[in-house]
């Protein structure tokens, strides 16, 4: 059975606001995306998961805040009400420019993981291009691994190319075991150039897809030279129609 596809909301967050979510999130329903990470705005939690269930599709997860003591409530009362237990997040340039740096990174996640297990919940360290850097000849993710042994992760194969310096499928056979969800985007590994639907790029999206074994696919491009819903659409035809992601829509 394929991995259930879904789409992180950030990616039409150029056409998407309170009057318009439901025309938007409606329209990816069509398209036959099986869930959304995130939730629209105008809907509370609640209201979206049930909004969702209307259109055959659920939150999937939700990208949000690190756990701390202060909000460690709230994350969890949103996911519980959204109808997940996945929550991702991620971080930037100066949690992971050192090894001390990272090191305070680790600490802020470990906390986060151990909190979120308390509800039954878990937490997917979302990665961006600059946890492949190299910081005292290590990849960045790995002297995370050493501070962080349970991390799991929410890997962004495209961010992992680290814009060419990797190989996207062999940085997923490295960490396939801590895979739990996968950001699937591809383009030209040209740093600040934009995205292309997935499967018309530089990744070899296929490979790293069978390389994991992830409880979902989620679709993320941060930015699309054209209309944006026809990258959604095709990125849906791509997958499913290639027997990669299961979709609600037959392709």
């Amino acid at each position: 059975m394929a991995t259930p596809l879904s789409i992180q909301l950030y990616t039409v967050r150029e056409l998407l606001n309170a009057e318009t979510a439901v025309e938007v999130v409606g329209e990816i329903a069509k398209i036959g995306y099986k869930g959304v990470e995130g939730i629209a705005p105008g809907f509370t939690a609640g209201e979206f998961k049930s909004f969702l269930a209307d259109h055959d599709m659920v939150v999937s997860s939700i990208f949000g805040a690190t756990p701390t003591p202060e909000n460690i409530s709230e994350i969890v009362d949103e996911l519980e009400a959204a109808g997940t237990n996945h929550l991702t997040g991620g971080f930037w340039t100066q949690d992971w420019d050192s090894v001390d740096s990272i090191r305070r990174t680790a600490e802020k996640i470990q906390w986060g993981i151990d909190a979120l297990e308390t509800h039954g919940k878990t937490y997917s360290m979302h990665n961006h291009w600059m946890e492949f850097d190299i910081i005292e000849n290590r990849i960045a993710l790995d002297w995370l691994i050493e501070f962080c042994p349970s991390v799991q992760l929410e890997l962004d194969i495209y961010w992992a190319s680290n814009f060419g310096r990797h190989i996207p499928v062999e940085i997923v056979e490295i960490y396939r075991d801590r895979i739990r969800l996968m950001h699937v985007k591809d383009g030209s590994m040209v740093k600040d150039a934009p995205m292309v639907a997935v499967g018309s790029g530089q990744v070899d999206v296929a490979a790293c897809i069978r390389a994991a074994k992830p409880e979902w696919l989620i679709v993320e491009l941060d930015q699309f030279d054209g209309d944006m819903m026809d990258a959604v659409r095709d990125s849906y035809t791509y997958l499913v129609g290639n027997g990669l992601a299961s979709g609600n829509v037959a392709v």
